[in-house]
């Protein structure tokens, strides 16, 4: 303890605050601001599609209902499909993963205990003022663990004495058939000293069509139209209550509930017909009756006097959850070995501290502390016997000590740098197995090991004139292991590896934006050079199908972005994004003797979406917009013919989907819409074995107060 003495004691007096306005100011209407975090980059308006940061209006108009969806709007960010039974939803920034870049709800983790594979398809986007993505440079004041970026929901905030909202929105397959529907309402209420607010969304996905010109394959488990097994659920409560006694301080706790259920689409070419042929893989025929997520959360800021701020968030957060795994396509029966009912009980709480110093009219120092504490627990029951086995427990605390300082060396130079220790200790890793040379299975704890990980970062920002802003940043963070990739077996598909060690990655950007009239644009270019990477591998001599996370090699990230918004008239605005990325990877001499075959998965090359607003006359709104995307590496791990265990890289993805969106608003703030999506039922694959949607139709209406 006496490093981490040491190191607290630095920090406190070596470093850093925000520069960053855009994030802290008020400027966002309706989103709360005690839920930001901070980003950079010049604030949206309407559905402006800027760099770091969507507004709700934009994720409105373009129809996007969940998380991956809306995120794929912004430049550098790119959605895709993980596969295998899973089949989650996933989100990509400049090439990181889910692993690397953490997602929040206004400020607050969500983040899951054992694995922390989120599916991004669960998180409904209505009750979202904007998201904030912040890429390669994630502030250390806002915790541990962002080592590619950040992403944080920040939810909706009143802003008038009486404000209300409902959606509902009627989705229709390719055939214009009934395929689910989405609803939203909202109530609040903001006075001189309080304000209170209640939301709830729900989302319901009776079926999605695959295109028309998809071929079905013998001996697989589809054969085209409506896809088997895309039924998904899931609703959203959050209710906030805030209390204002001045101008400077506030006060607010909240409570968000997220409840889903999804079943899981299988691979589109994989038989599931026996005998099965030699190393096809075992069909996995699972569902998730239960994903929920709740978090009760408290936000403060209090103004110290005239030159300092202290902040607090303080939270609890749980989640619970069950996979079932059935006999067969049919999910009536459990009674074969491979059957199970998998049930996680998660709970983990914290917070942090932040204080705000105004050493001078020049500069400033902001302090901050995280702790959280994750337990996690886990137990299966198995099948033909039915029996349960104990619940197995892991614990460990994760802690973060950070410095932020900013120096104005004039009214249009500034540079910000900013230092933080992070550290893990875990206190517990059980698992129910049968150890080496015993008879029996028994509760056994894995070896324990702690980590630790020191970041800094620095940022330089120039504002020549009120219309242009130029800067250059650096950031060395890190991220550790999770307890699934330090011990998990997935069900007898992976070995466990306690010594994985926690991976870096040095991030490098210089960007800028700059406004001319009714043009603006926003653009990047970064490189980051990744440490002692975290992947999964298959090496030789282990079992066909069988993986192992490992600390495989470095790699290179690299790229730039672009976004450009013209508004010539009040009728009419026209924007497009574009972003360029490039990874490579360099496995270690002692690594490539195990792994002789890797490369790097589901990250476009080229990515973009460009749109347009008009309002040919009063009332109509018009969205025609541009999703566009090249291949992408894909991995496939049955190769029929080729002998068992062969693992193929190949491309696949590229794809320009066409959508469309008309709004008519019949009386003053009631709105009627009808859309759709990938018009042309283009046929496009992100992932080996699982297409994505064909040609989609819906029809909403919107009343506001």
């Amino acid at each position: 303890m006496q490093l981490k003495t040491i190191l607290l004691v630095t920090a406190a007096v070596a470093a850093t605050a925000p520069a960053y306005a855009e994030a802290a100011d008020d400027s966002a209407g309706n989103a709360f601001s005690l839920g930001q975090i901070i980003v950079t980059g010049v604030r949206p308006a309407g559905v402006e599609v800027g760099g770091s940061t969507l507004t709700s209006e934009a994720i409105y108009a373009f129809n996007r209902t969940t998380l991956d969806e809306a995120a794929n709007l912004i430049p550098g960010v790119a959605s895709g499909n993980s596969g295998g039974s899973r089949n989650e939803r996933l989100v990509f920034v400049r090439g990181f993963d889910r692993f690397q870049v953490p997602i929040s709800i206004d400020g607050i983790r969500v983040y899951l205990p054992a694995d922390n594979r989120l599916d991004y398809g669960r998180f409904l986007t209505p009750d979202i003022a904007e998201i904030q993505v912040a890429k390669g440079y994630a502030s250390v004041l806002d915790g541990p663990g962002a080592m590619g970026g950040a992403i944080n929901l920040v939810t909706r905030k009143p802003t008038k004495e009486i404000e209300a909202e409902v959606r509902g929105t009627l989705n229709l397959d390719r055939g214009v058939d009934y395929a689910g529907y989405n609803v939203f309402a909202l109530l609040g209420t903001k006075h001189d000293r309080w304000y209170a607010q209640g939301s709830y969304a729900r989302s319901f996905t009776d079926h999605w069509d695959l295109p028309g010109d998809y071929a079905p394959v013998a001996g697989s488990a589809e054969d085209g139209g409506a896809r088997e097994y895309s039924r998904t659920r899931d609703w959203r409560v959050n209710a906030k209550l805030g209390f204002t006694p001045n101008d400077t301080d506030e006060y607010s706790i909240s409570y968000t509930r997220q409840e889903g259920s999804k079943n899981a689409p299988l691979h589109v070419t994989d038989p599931v017909s026996n005998p099965l042929p030699p190393g096809a893989p075992n069909p996995r025929f699972w569902s998730w009756p239960y994903w929920n997520i709740e978090s009760i959360y408290f936000l403060s800021t209090t103004q110290l006097g005239e030159r300092a701020t202290f902040k607090t968030r303080v939270y609890r957060n749980s989640f619970d959850n069950l996979l079932s795994s059935f006999d067969n396509a049919t999910q009536a029966t459990q009674t074969l070995g491979r059957s199970f009912n998998s049930y996680y009980e998660d709970k983990a709480y914290g917070g942090s501290a932040q204080l705000d110093l105004a050493i001078t009219d020049a500069n400033a120092l902001s302090l901050a502390f995280h702790y959280r504490r994750d337990k996690h627990v886990e137990f299966q029951q198995g099948f033909p016997s039915g029996a349960t086995e104990p619940p197995q427990t892991n614990e460990e605390d994760t802690y973060s000590a950070a410095a932020e300082y900013r120096a104005a060396f004039s009214p249009t130079l500034s540079l910000t740098a900013g230092i933080s220790y992070d550290w893990r200790e875990l206190r517990k890793a059980e698992e129910y197995a049968t150890p080496p040379g015993e008879l029996a299975p028994r509760i056994f704890e894995y070896p324990r090991a702690d980590a630790s990980a020191f970041n800094w970062q620095a940022r330089l920002d120039w504002r020549p004139d009120e219309a242009t802003s130029l800067h250059a940043g650096v950031s060395r963070r890190a991220r550790f292991p999770t307890i699934f990739e330090r011990f998990s077996t997935q069900f007898g598909t992976a070995a466990s590896n306690p010594g994985l060690k926690p991976e870096r990655a040095v991030n490098y950007e210089i960007g800028g934006s700059r406004r001319i009239g009714a043009f603006r644009v926003e653009a990047a270019a970064f490189y980051s050079d990744v440490q002692d990477a975290i992947v999964a591998v298959r090496p030789v001599g282990f079992p066909a199908n069988t993986t192992q996370r490992r600390n495989l090699g470095d790699g290179k990230y690299y790229g730039g972005e672009i976004a450009l918004s013209w508004q010539p008239a009040s009728t009419l605005e026209l924007g497009v994004n574009y972003t360029y990325i490039r990874r490579e990877f360099d496995i270690t001499p002692q690594a490539a003797e195990t792994v002789p075959v890797f490369a790097l998965t589901d990250v476009p090359t080229h990515k973009g979406f460009a749109y347009a607003r008009w309002s040919p006359v009063e009332r109509l709104s018009i969205y025609p917009n541009l999703d566009f995307a090249s291949k992408r590496t894909t991995l496939d791990t049955f190769v029929p013919g080729a002998p068992v265990g062969t693992v193929r890289y190949y491309r696949t993805g590229g794809y320009v989907q066409a959508n469309l969106r008309v709004d008519y608003e019949v009386f003053d703030n009631v709105e009627i819409g009808v859309g759709a999506r990938n018009i042309f039922d283009k046929y496009y694959v992100l992932t080996d074995g699982f297409p994505e949607p064909g040609r989609s139709f819906f029809a909403s209406i919107r009343a506001r107060y």
